[in-house]
């Protein structure tokens, strides 16, 4: 029988947990899937956030709940994005999001599926991912990113359970705390040609990351100094 006072005095914060499980990353996409993502993402969020108060995790420990050893309570989503709560926790970046120490939920978690999906839609009570997202972690929308298929799965928290959710008429899921939309987009990107998982604004229009940005703002600056040349201006006269 456990008494009190094998109680620890204090639960662990984010600097005491473990912020890794110790396994490989399972193809070389996931880490520019995660970076796409975020960079892309984040022109939308500094609106939604101007204060700046928002988190995103990439392969990084959701913990929901104390166990021996720490890591079994713990899951890692692929992605996952945090509303209004500092992105710095006692002068450091966090190396975990635990639950126990927070009050806010993650708004989205997004699963990259190497395998069949198995894992991913495992609804175990206090072990599979799916169930922990929904009834421990419950996180609003819940993303299943199917690689070699090219297809996600969204759900949405609906009465304190994951209904799926529709795809738009554009083929995309609607995340709408957030503004955007999430779908499959085929191209290239850090040099691979593949399906990737990608935000658009409300109107369709695909949010480009960095790069992206960076490319379009050359070829639009080009455009305009072919357009002032013929117009019999020099463009670097201006």
């Amino acid at each position: 029988m456990t008494t009190v006072s094998e109680f620890p005095k204090t639960l662990p914060d984010h600097t005491q947990l473990p912020e890794s499980d110790g396994t490989f990353v399972k193809n070389f996409q996931e880490h520019p899937q995660s970076i796409l993502l975020t960079e892309s993402i984040e022109p939308i969020l500094r609106q939604l956030h101007p204060d700046g108060q928002y988190a995103i995790g990439q392969d990084s420990g959701i913990y929901w709940r104390l166990t021996d050893p720490p890591e079994r309570g713990a899951e890692a989503p692929d992605w996952f994005y945090v509303p209004n709560v500092p992105p710095v926790l006692d002068g450091q970046m966090r190396r975990s999001y635990v639950m126990w120490q927070e009050i806010v939920a993650p708004l989205i978690v997004l699963e990259f599926v190497s395998g069949n999906g198995q894992e991913e839609r495992d609804t175990t009570p206090y072990e599979g991912k799916f169930w922990v997202y929904e009834q421990a972690v419950r996180a609003p929308f819940y993303g299943i990113y199917e690689v070699t298929r090219s297809s996600i799965e969204v759900y949405h928290l609906v009465n304190g359970r994951y209904s799926l959710l529709p795809a738009n008429d554009r083929g995309h899921y609607p995340i709408v705390p957030m503004g955007v939309e999430l779908g499959i987009w085929q191209g290239r990107y850090k040099n691979a040609d593949l399906p990737w998982l990608r935000w658009w604004d409300c109107q369709g229009n695909l949010l480009l990351a960095g790069e992206e940005r960076a490319d379009r703002a050359e070829q639009e600056n080009a455009l305009l100094r072919q357009q002032l040349r013929a117009l019999g201006i020099e463009p670097e006269t201006l």
